[in-house]
């Protein structure tokens, strides 16, 4: 994170007795990113976090690797692949590799099980629904069409006002997700020049402490491997916390745009960065203003990156066939660019209105059989002239 945030009450000094006022010991935990060389927060519990009951495996399946699949052009509609389950048990994974997954989920109920990535950060872009991430930083208001950026480690639960239409496109990155450093200047405030400042994020109001003893369920997440974790205390039983480690969201709609005389490159609309791969969002904007501009991308041969995307609202200049909650896949070392027709009919165009949301790999993904079950047979086809 690009700033420092203080919530409740901490210590004078960091690693300092830090008594109660019963003169016992709060109970400090140091949260720390790339062992203790980068960003962490401390965080004061009023008891042990380290206290569990006990361990057991767990078994929750999201796809498995779909191991013959073609190096092609795959459109898919994941809503085909939708289950019950709440916010972790209901994702279907759809791409992977060793840095990112990501995943599609119809949330269809609550839970008041916690839930951990131990591995890997999430980024949970809301697609539909509305509701609250409570965590032990405290509570985060969740709007529809947010990104929450969620540390790996974090302890919480997402909890939704209505269960009649929830629906989240996940990523999970296996490095940290940032801020892009060509964002922000030498001492991390983001620039007059970045696409979105400190005011468009938002971060969790630190609740009363809950200190309660009992047996507290928590599901933890290490790669593809699941256990449940019977915790002695409640786990937001936090006094107080500081640092620049923490859950936070952004919504698409605070993104601003780079608008130019011709056709800016994908890249150009950059949200956050991580090894490997990178997140892009495309947003209503006015078009290239070159009095012979073609607004439609150019026809590209990512050798270099595979490309998703999935669509979140609006007409999609480039795309025929194209619904909300669509994804598209265009693998490294075969073309792809607007379909018969899209280009010349963006001509003249003076703006756009969609939403997608785009993750740009540099390791080719793999595929599950959730992509082969919700995937358009027909869409090689589709650049075929009527």
């Amino acid at each position: 994170m690009p700033f420092y945030v203080k919530q409740g009450q901490v210590p004078s000094k960091r690693h300092i007795a830090f008594e109660k006022p019963d003169g016992e010991l709060y109970r400090e935990e140091l949260f720390s990113t790339h062992g203790f060389a980068n960003i962490y927060s401390n965080k004061y519990h009023h008891n042990m976090p380290t206290k569990a009951l006990e361990v057991e495996a767990l078994n929750i399946g999201h796809g498995d690797s779909w191991q013959d699949s073609l190096i092609q052009n795959y459109k898919l509609d994941s809503r085909k692949a939708d289950k019950q389950g709440n916010f972790y048990s209901a994702r279907n994974k759809l791409f992977f590799n060793n840095d990112v997954a990501m995943y599609t989920a119809s949330v269809t109920e609550d839970t008041d099980t916690f839930y951990r990535n131990a591995y890997a950060d999430e980024v949970i872009f809301v697609h539909e629904g509305e509701g609250k991430l409570y965590s032990e930083y405290g509570v985060l208001e969740v709007k529809r069409w947010d990104y929450l950026v969620i540390p790996r480690g974090t302890t919480y639960q997402l909890k939704f006002d209505s269960y009649d239409n929830v629906r989240l496109f996940v990523i999970e990155a296996f490095s940290m997700v940032e801020v892009p450093k060509h964002f922000r200047n030498e001492y991390g405030q983001l620039l007059e020049s970045a696409p979105y400042c400190e005011r468009d994020i938002r971060v969790p109001e630190l609740q009363d402490a809950i200190v309660e003893k009992g047996s507290f369920p928590l599901i933890s997440k290490f790669g593809d491997k699941y256990q449940q974790i019977q915790l002695q205390w409640h786990p937001f039983d936090l006094v107080g916390w500081d640092g620049c480690v923490y859950p936070w969201a952004f919504n698409i709609q605070e993104y601003a745009p780079k608008v130019g005389k011709i056709h800016l490159p994908p890249s150009d609309h950059l949200v956050f960065t991580a090894h490997n791969f990178v997140i892009c969002n495309f947003v209503p904007r006015l078009y290239d203003f070159h009095p012979k501009a073609i607004p439609a991308p150019y026809y590209h041969n990512n050798i270099d990156s595979d490309e998703v995307l999935y669509y979140v609202d609006g007409d999609f200049m480039s795309r025929k066939g194209i619904e909300a909650g669509y994804l598209t896949l265009h693998q490294k070392g075969v073309p792809h660019g607007p379909q018969p027709g899209k280009t010349e009919a963006s001509i003249g165009k003076t703006e756009t209105y969609e939403y997608a949301v785009m993750v740009d790999t540099f390791a080719p993904l793999n595929l599950t059989d959730n992509v082969r079950d919700c995937m358009s047979q027909d869409y090689n086809r589709s650049w075929l002239e009527e």
